[in-house]
């Protein structure tokens, strides 16, 4: 669906619709930016196909990492890095959110927050069976036996 069926679906008035399209909202062309293999192009890509899905799926950045602060403490920051020896073991995603699922059946009506992880991977990159990657989808396995939804991805189509 592009914006103007969309306007038309919601009934907004075409003159309104004018408007906006004069302002020159313009998405960028994924094919032409310069990056556009890199990890953090994809980051931006999912994010943004996360945001328009239906309902929208929020996802923040996950920053992962360890270092001591100007006070000489050592802190950990990010999801499932409490040490280095779970860190090993267990990566959690680059991005992490919520999307708000509707459950029928028993629960008709009633609406859930479902947790998503996502690990972003530049286009180029195959699966290596690394330390690294074996933790990463350790990671997603056990989100997904708990009922989440975590992918490691490379590209848009994943939400």
């Amino acid at each position: 669906m592009n914006l103007q069926q969309w306007a038309e679906r919601w009934g907004i008035p075409p003159q309104a619709f004018a408007e906006l399209a004069a302002c020159s909202i313009v998405e960028p062309d994924p094919d032409a930016l310069v990056g556009g293999k890199s990890e953090a192009f994809v980051q931006s890509l999912i994010r943004l196909e996360a945001a328009r899905a239906v309902p929208p799926c929020f996802l923040w950045r996950n920053n992962i990492g360890a270092g001591k602060l100007s006070s000489g403490s050592f802190v950990r920051w990010g999801l499932a890095n409490d040490s280095r020896k779970l860190n090993e073991r267990l990566k959690s995603g680059d991005l992490i959110g919520i999307r708000s699922v509707t459950v029928t059946a028993a629960m008709v009506g009633h609406r859930f927050g479902q947790f998503v992880s996502r690990e972003c991977k530049r286009e180029e990159w195959k699966y290596s069976g690394s330390l690294e990657e074996n933790a990463q989808l350790a990671w997603a396995t056990l989100i997904n036996s708990l009922g989440g939804d975590a992918q490691i991805v490379k590209a848009t189509g994943t939400l």
